[in-house]
């Protein structure tokens, strides 16, 4: 077994039947009505988002997205920690590939970065009161 079908596995373990109910409402824009019916169970879910290039072994940021909205640390912490060790994909190289994915985005990208100890403006210490 790979692993991410590992990955993908372990959280259809943690995903009860009320967490997919859930789960698929947060993905109501993306998922039809009567498709997001015939999803039964958490597996049937992650097939339905490989099937519509919504999830793939490197492409994991819708699902990070949704477990984040639907208050899922626990599932976000597990995703994150297979981008982070077997991809080997930093936070911030998935902000750099997020943006270059959006092309409204694009402009935004070094507003989003943090600035360098050169780029940093040092102000002066207040004067002291007489």
């Amino acid at each position: 077994m790979s692993e991410y079908s590992s990955m993908l596995s372990d959280l259809s373990e943690n995903i009860t039947n009320e967490d997919l109910e859930q789960l698929k409402s947060a993905c109501k824009e993306d998922i039809p009505e009567d498709q997001s019916n015939s999803i039964t169970c958490s597996r049937d879910w992650f097939s339905y988002l490989e099937n519509n290039d919504k999830l793939a072994r490197d492409n994991l940021s819708y699902i990070e997205h949704i477990f984040e909205i639907s208050r899922r640390p626990d599932l976000l912490t597990r995703v994150i920690e297979y981008r982070t060790t077997v991809l080997k994909i930093s936070e911030d190289d998935e902000i750099d590939t997020k943006l270059t994915r959006i092309p409204s985005a694009k402009k935004y990208k070094d507003i989003i970065r943090q600035p360098s100890e050169d780029e940093i403006i040092k102000l002066a210490p207040p004067p002291k009161k007489a």
